[in-house]
């Protein structure tokens, strides 16, 4: 038995506000599909992030609707969950994914949190926040336990674990139960395959570049999909390649050989399909940005759809370069140092929580998060939205607007 792992589509995402890049992602989304019906699987995994966000455009419905169709019509069915871009945190809403139950879809919930397909065992949890970490750890413990009674079994999950990531993960490694067959994670967008438990753990990362930092890995082994074959003692598998649907160039140059530099630049992407993106470092730079900024503009600006420059100065010093570059002190990073001047984990994980749900726009979850963290932490006190204080618990139940009329827990 053989089925298809991808995770972190991001279907509806506009990368640099660019129309083109949304449509990139749909493109590549499109082929994807192609490439599961042509593998001729039995089943198809989606470890999260189906959308960018829990209200996708109509566009990003409509995309997803035809390629499920597609693979209905071949006989494959799909099994998701929902990751943390496609979910929102209030008791009564609904993720996108659930639109689609009637088209085939298998969604899997905290409510149906597992599947049997042909004697194995589907087992997963939706994307769950650093905050709430022990009904993780909980659920996890659940589904061992019921993964015991099948001979083949998968874990589905959308989480940061710490052996693959810095800083903001919601599971250690130890934390994972070491019973399943195959761990089908989604969440980071770098290809990972490693060995764990009794069987394999598999990030099939993002299907197009969605970061900077992504460029190192998909040289590296590309971005697309994997193919999981169930027979035998342990899983094999086949990492699939998807060609993206628009070149990224990242390029170093000497402002001292700009032209020349820049010459060779624009001879290599002249013959390219679509315009690519072109990420520059410029070293040496010793005069007024703007006007070297002018200079790759009029040379570049017709080969490409963006150009994304940065400037390293003469006199730049090499440890905040080196730091820079790095990329290990963003924002995020940052905001986890300083909270950890508290010395408290649930401090550090809300936090985490809230920056990563303030980032999407989402208001409203982010006083959820803040709201819950008061209820578990401090009984008597919540959030009062209208007057930004905490005032007793004591408060009147409002039913949530939800156009669909049906509960959470009908729609899963």
């Amino acid at each position: 038995m053989k089925f298809a792992h991808l995770a972190d589509s991001h279907l509806g995402f506009r990368q640099y506000g660019l129309q083109e890049r949304e449509n990139d992602l749909y493109e590549v989304f499109d082929k994807i599909i192609d490439k599961i019906i042509e593998e001729d699987v039995d089943f198809v995994i989606h470890s999260g992030d189906l959308f960018e966000t829990a209200k996708p455009s109509p566009k990003a419905l409509l995309t997803f609707q035809k390629g499920l169709l597609r693979l209905k019509g071949a006989g494959i069915p799909m099994y998701a969950i929902v990751g943390n871009h496609d979910s929102l945190l209030s008791k009564a809403a609904i993720p996108p994914q659930v639109l689609f139950k009637k088209f085939g879809l298998k969604v899997i919930s905290l409510i149906n949190s597992y599947y049997i397909h042909d004697g194995v065992f589907i087992g997963g949890i939706p994307h769950i926040r650093p905050s709430e970490d022990k009904k993780l750890k909980s659920a996890l413990a659940n589904l061992s336990l019921k993964a015991e009674n099948y001979d083949k079994s998968i874990l589905v999950l959308h989480q940061g674990i710490d052996k693959y990531i810095n800083v903001n993960y919601e599971l250690e490694i130890g934390d994972l139960p070491d019973n399943f067959d195959y761990y089908a994670l989604g969440h980071l967008h770098n290809y990972i395959e490693d060995d764990f438990g009794k069987g394999k753990l598999v990030y099939p990362g993002s299907p197009d570049i969605l970061r900077t930092n992504e460029y190192n890995d998909y040289v590296k082994n590309g971005k697309g999909l994997v193919i999981v074959d169930l027979d035998g003692p342990k899983p094999n598998i086949k990492r699939i390649p998807i060609p993206i649907s628009r070149e990224f160039i990242n390029r170093t140059i000497d402002y001292n050989n700009l032209q020349n530099d820049l010459k060779s630049l624009k001879q290599i992407i002249e013959g390219f399909e679509k315009k690519p993106i072109v990420n520059l470092t410029i070293l040496n730079v010793d005069r007024q940005v703007k006007d070297i900024h002018e200079i790759i503009n009029s040379e570049l600006d017709d080969l490409t759809l963006m150009v994304r420059p940065i400037f390293k100065f003469n006199d730049e010093d090499d440890e905040i370069e080196l730091i820079s570059s790095s990329g290990k002190l963003g924002p995020k990073e940052l905001l986890v140092d300083k909270l950890k001047d508290f010395g408290n984990e649930n401090i550090v994980r809300l936090g985490v929580d809230l920056y990563g749900t303030l980032s999407l726009n989402r208001s409203e979850d982010a006083f959820d998060l803040a709201e819950k963290y008061f209820e578990n932490n401090f009984n008597s006190m919540v959030i009062d939205r209208d007057k930004s204080k905490t005032k007793p618990t004591e408060k009147e139940e409002k039913p949530e607007d939800n156009d669909l009329q049906i509960t959470f827990k009908e729609a899963l």
